[in-house]
């Protein structure tokens, strides 16, 4: 896996943002950010970036809106998106509108770094060795 990813963070939370985007640098990932969900979805048209995070809780256009409308657009539909949110009892309906990891606030930035390397690791095994469970058997 290359180690720099561009990122696209989601989020109203000022806080949110800086702490993601700051950790996220530190990572040598290349981070950038939206504070509402109209500049999410014009952003990751512009910038395709390689995963998106998203806060469900914005104004404007609300994050369940940014994710119908990503899964829905062929220029978005495979980039990974993982929600990131304080919705309670939302989770179930994240995965039905199609995210891809879902992590409850408050978030560690550690915590969010990882899930986004799993979901790339999962990605790179699938396209790296289809199948290959089944051959071990």
């Amino acid at each position: 896996m290359a180690s720099e990813l561009t990122i696209l963070i989601a989020d109203d939370d000022v806080d949110a943002r800086r702490i993601y985007s700051t950790y996220l640098q530190t990572k040598e990932w290349i981070v950038f950010t939206a504070a509402d969900g109209r500049s999410a979805i014009d952003k990751t048209v512009e910038l395709i970036p390689d995963a998106v995070v998203l806060d469900l809780a914005m104004p404007r256009v609300d994050g369940w809106t940014v994710l119908k409308h990503l899964r829905e657009s062929s220029w978005t539909v495979k980039i990974p998106i993982v929600v990131v949110s304080a919705v309670g009892g939302a989770r179930d309906e994240a995965f039905q509108f199609g995210c891809d990891a879902f992590l409850t606030k408050p978030c560690p930035p550690e915590v969010l770094w990882l899930q986004i390397r799993a979901l790339f690791r999962l990605q790179m095994s699938a396209r790296l060795g289809m199948g290959l469970g089944s051959q071990e058997l």
